[in-house]
């Protein structure tokens, strides 16, 4: 290939379950389904989502842009963490 390799793009889902309202949009909305709701409660008696599959977040931020509550955000991978991922 003229340009390389290419190289999947992993994003790290990060969940603040005290502002979680349990609506599940992001579960709903990931592209992957990366997501799933827990059936632990937060504090507020919702079930905030938790990432079940962490290797397959492509960080395209779906679940950050639909959250009403902003409780979930994505930030992409560095190279460094997917390489030591990888060989762990």
């Amino acid at each position: 290939m003229a340009f390389g390799t290419i190289k999947n793009i992993t994003g790290v889902v990060t969940i603040n379950w005290n502002w979680c309202k349990g609506c599940g949009f992001c579960v709903g909305f990931c592209p992957t389904k990366a997501l799933a709701l827990s059936s632990e409660y937060n504090a507020k008696g919702y079930h905030p989502p938790y990432v079940k599959s962490p290797d397959d977040c492509r960080n395209c931020e779906f679940c950050q842009t639909i959250c009403p509550e902003f409780a979930i955000y994505v930030r992409k991978q560095e190279e460094e963490e997917q390489t030591e991922n990888e060989h762990a």
